[in-house]
């Protein structure tokens, strides 16, 4: 067992699963653990879940760590939570969830956004907030609660994520960092205070959100059954932290405004650290605040992995069950190798979840468009994946046009392990590739805090170097020609069906009635 007492934990609390690393004091990743979520109901897995079995996937995440790290607990230096963003959780009183936690994917405050999207208020608020007018941000949900749900709104006593209420099963407090704040809807950018038009908005007053903090805030973990389950000692330091967004970019090293971070992971994203707010014209992007010298600007997608789990798990659900082999990640993404560039005239809007940036339309979804009889489940692959990096390369050049400096991609996400997948990416964004040592970098983003917090005068440039690139792919630039037409076609496609969204939508909700 390693007796060094300076070792930091990092957990970031991501929408499929929980991940813990821990790391030495020179940055190095010594030990890695991932926790499953038990969820009773698959089908709504993503878009609304069960506080206490993130809390189940968190213990086993980072008793997995410890054990791989071969490492006592108690001799943790420092403890941060990374969370992703959008999350809303309502408790009462007693700290009790009167809800369970709504997800970034779940879609039902699209009427109470949309309302706002179409009000001379929504500038306004984006020009505060940072935040499109969008149902994934929680200012919606609240608005849809007390439309829906007034029962739950007026016995609620905090709204507030998943991170904020281990936090207080942590801390004894409700806290919340300026990043996780900024993903609400409800924090302004510019001031780093609660913004009051949001909160008239939302019918509420400020003491029903969390006290604000810095990532680098430290608080002291009291004793409780939670802590005694991490095996972590009362009094050890816990980092207020960040988002899983802004964790990615730091974990990944890309903490410069001139390094971007391409992430697909459940969803996807493309973002770079700015040191003061960046706000497009037409509200394409967003703008999240990480403490007092820099802001998270970029643009998210809602359908990366996600969308290759709806491919994987509906030809699974139909397999025989003489069949005993399912289909699993690796086996699609060999399959879409096989097929040529464009699976063969086949193109692919993968907006399962709906979309969020470039243009912020729950009501958009999915298609397939050129299928014939020639095509097979090689050539439905590939343009599933051309069809999420074709949605990354929208946001590059809207993150281009605002920032007109990036000069290097970071990847990360596990199609990172897929040179395929990554060649794929590096090819259609035309732009090189650089794939850090450790691939995991939200949850290294999380132990970076926790190290930033311990030691003087440490920033964010301190860590920079930490996790350093292993490979960088580069553009083949055969492909660019073949890429650059299909992107043309696939901008084209989503301009045709962008009519139909709205009523294939209604048709939809309709049936779930």
């Amino acid at each position: 067992m390693q007796n060094d007492n300076s070792w930091f934990l990092g957990i970031d609390l991501g929408t499929g699963s929980c991940k813990a690393a821990l790391i030495d004091q020179q940055g190095k990743l010594i030990g890695f653990g991932v926790g499953s979520y038990p969820q009773p109901d698959e089908n709504h897995a993503w878009m609304e879940q069960n506080p206490e079995a993130i809390i189940q996937g968190m213990v086993a995440a980072v008793q997995t760590a410890t054990q791989d790290a071969d490492i006592d607990p108690q001799k943790c230096s420092a403890v941060s939570l990374g969370c992703a963003l959008h999350g809303l959780l309502a408790v009462n009183e007693n700290k009790q969830p009167l809800t369970g936690v709504y997800t970034w994917a779940d879609n039902r405050a699209f009427p109470q956004a949309e309302k706002i999207k179409q009000s001379s208020l929504a500038h306004t608020l984006y020009q505060q907030t940072g935040c499109p007018p969008h149902g994934m941000y929680p200012l919606y949900k609240i608005l849809w609660l007390q439309e829906n749900h007034p029962e739950i709104f007026n016995h609620t006593a905090r709204f507030i994520s998943v991170k904020e209420y281990i936090l207080e099963k942590l801390t004894g407090e409700y806290l919340v960092d300026y990043s996780l704040a900024s993903g609400t809807g409800l924090l302004n950018i510019h001031t780093l205070t609660w913004n009051q038009p949001s909160l008239d908005l939302a019918h509420i007053s400020s003491d029903k959100l969390s006290t604000l903090g810095s990532p680098a805030d430290v608080h002291q973990a009291i004793a409780s059954p939670l802590l005694t389950q991490l095996g972590i000692l009362p009094g050890t330091p816990i980092a207020l932290g960040s988002s899983d967004a802004a964790n990615s970019n730091i974990g990944a090293g890309a903490v410069r405004p001139t390094q971007a971070t391409c992430m697909v992971g459940t969803s996807g994203a493309y973002r770079i650290i700015a040191q003061q707010p960046l706000l497009s014209e037409n509200a394409s992007t967003w703008c999240y605040c990480i403490d007092d010298q820099h802001w998270l600007v970029g643009g998210a997608i809602n359908n990366g992995g996600i969308a290759f789990s709806w491919l994987r798990d509906t030809l699974n659900h139909h397999l025989p069950d003489s069949v005993e082999n399912n289909f699993s990640f690796d086996d699609l993404v060999s399959l879409a190798a096989q097929s040529p560039i464009g699976g063969n005239g086949l193109l692919c809007l993968p907006l399962f979840a709906g979309e969020r940036s470039p243009n912020w339309n729950l009501n958009a979804r999915a298609a397939f468009f050129g299928i014939s009889l020639n095509h097979d489940l090689r050539h439905l692959s590939r343009a599933l994946l051309e069809g999420i990096a074709f949605r990354l390369r929208t946001l590059d050049e809207i993150l281009t046009n605002l920032s007109s400096d990036i000069q290097e991609v970071r990847a990360s996400g596990g199609f990172t392990r897929s040179v395929f997948w990554s060649q794929l990416i590096c090819d259609i964004l035309n732009r090189p590739l650089s794939i850090p040592t450790e691939g995991e970098t939200s949850s290294l983003g999380a132990a970076y805090w926790a190290f930033i917090a311990s030691q003087p005068n440490a920033t964010l440039e301190t860590i920079q170097d930490f996790n350093p690139v292993a490979q960088t792919y580069q553009p083949q630039q055969e492909n660019k020609a073949d890429y650059d037409h299909l992107y043309g076609l696939s901008k084209q496609f989503y301009a045709a069906l962008r009519p139909l969204f709205g009523p294939i939508s209604e048709l939809q909700r309709d049936e779930n009635d």
